[in-house]
């Protein structure tokens, strides 16, 4: 009888390139629920895609460093703690839904210009997308986007470090 096992050692590409998925998938359902679901993102979702870009390029220099193994061990860190400023945004966006402190300036309604008319201000208004920070657009069990993106931050984080600090992350 066969058995099949892991191997001891995985390849030097293997952590490098699921954290790099793991970014294409997140990017990519938030791209997806904008565009195709009509969730407008707030200023702070987006600032949170930001931090995956980040992610997302750090696990690409990994995987293309991976037979060198202290910029490979540079690259995951950086994956890391681009995470871990994602899940630091995405704990003060929880905040501002929750009304626990204020957003940013930027989290309000666009400035309008005080001599506009009422025309140009209907057409202002409607031509000007824009999302409340405060403002829960979708949740599942309670907890809104920005709660499961904070706890899937903190996950990738812990793996990205983890990956980076390894002693066998040169195997």
């Amino acid at each position: 009888m066969t058995t099949l096992s892991m191997p001891r050692h995985p390849s030097p590409r293997l952590w490098p390139a699921l954290l790099a998925l793991a970014c294409l998938g997140a990017l990519g359902t938030a791209f997806a629920s904008q565009y195709w679901g009509g969730l407008y993102p707030c200023v702070l979702c987006v600032y949170q895609r930001y931090a995956y870009g980040v992610a997302l390029a750090a696990a690409l220099a990994a995987l293309l460093l991976a037979g060198r193994q202290g910029a490979r061990r540079a690259a995951l860190t950086a994956a890391g703690l681009a995470f871990l400023a994602g899940a630091g945004l995405s704990a003060f966006h929880v905040g501002v839904e929750q009304q626990w402190w204020e957003g940013l300036d930027s989290c309000s309604a666009p400035g309008l210009p005080p001599d506009a008319t009422v025309d140009e201000l209907r057409e202002l208004l409607l031509n000007q997308p824009f999302a409340p920070c405060d403002a829960v657009a979708w949740s599942l069990f309670g907890i809104s986007i920005a709660g499961y993106n904070l706890i899937a931050s903190l996950v990738l984080a812990a793996l990205a470090l983890r990956a980076g600090f390894s002693a066998r992350a040169a195997d």
